[in-house]
């Protein structure tokens, strides 16, 4: 399936792009587009301005897909959270981390293109989400 986002990934795109290959779409392909009328008809678009699958409410596109997909995992509502903190950086929760992931997302997109970008921060958002799931699997942060 096709997905199109905003080109300029940093963390909610690139959180929302992991999220969707890791547990919705394993075979997703991702188009850029810098304006969301240009988002091909075929592809399902996510964090632009008016579409479903973007900021609603208080929510960023991350949280928004979470609710949209039925997904429940403790462990991704966490990192929704650091995403949610990192992206809009409101004070709705105790993220402490967000702010690193924030820069080393910034850093990321400064090194590489889109497509790079996406590369790299995968096996980013893999270590928060092993990370978290250990620490709630043995009830305290892992060593």
């Amino acid at each position: 399936m096709r997905w199109a986002t905003r080109a300029g990934v940093h963390i909610d795109r690139a959180a929302c792009a992991w999220l969707i290959r890791r547990f919705l779409d394993p075979q997703a392909q991702f188009v850029f587009v810098t304006d969301p009328g240009d988002a091909p008809a075929d592809a399902t678009a996510f964090d632009m301005r008016g579409v479903e699958l973007g900021h609603r409410g208080p929510h960023c596109s991350f949280e928004t897909i979470l609710e949209r997909y039925g997904l429940t995992d403790p462990v991704l509502a966490r990192i929704g959270q650091i995403v949610h903190e990192a992206d809009l950086d409101d004070d709705r929760f105790d993220a402490p981390e967000a702010p690193g992931l924030d820069v080393v997302l910034r850093g990321l997109s400064m090194t590489g293109d889109d497509e790079a970008t996406l590369a790299v921060s995968g096996p980013v958002f893999d270590g928060l989400y092993e990370y978290f799931r250990r620490s709630y699997l043995l009830g305290h942060e892992p060593a």
